[in-house]
């Protein structure tokens, strides 16, 4: 399964959009800030919006898609989900 993902820091002030293979791994990474770059710099570690694919080509192109939205639009997109903006890894089993 591939995922497309969206996260974010403490006060969801910052967006990051992601694709990945491993969910669970790639949170555990952000989390811990194994990630460097843009998600270790502004703290992203919050998993707040995720959706599957079994095909790594749809995957990609969903996230180049989501990632020229409106910050609005992806807010909405995450809203709809999970309107309170929670942790969705703690769901997932992820720490």
């Amino acid at each position: 399964m591939y995922y497309v993902y969206m996260a974010t820091n403490w006060n969801n002030r910052v967006l990051y959009t992601g694709v990945t293979n491993n969910l669970e791994r790639r949170i555990y990474e952000h989390k811990n800030k194994l990630a460097k770059g843009f998600t270790q710099k502004y703290n992203v570690n919050k998993l707040v919006y995720y959706e599957s694919t079994s095909d790594a080509n749809s995957a990609i192109a969903r996230e180049k898609e989501i990632k020229n939205w409106t910050r609005q639009k992806k807010n909405e997109l995450i809203a709809s989900v999970n309107p309170k903006w929670k942790d969705l890894s703690s769901l997932r089993g992820g720490k």
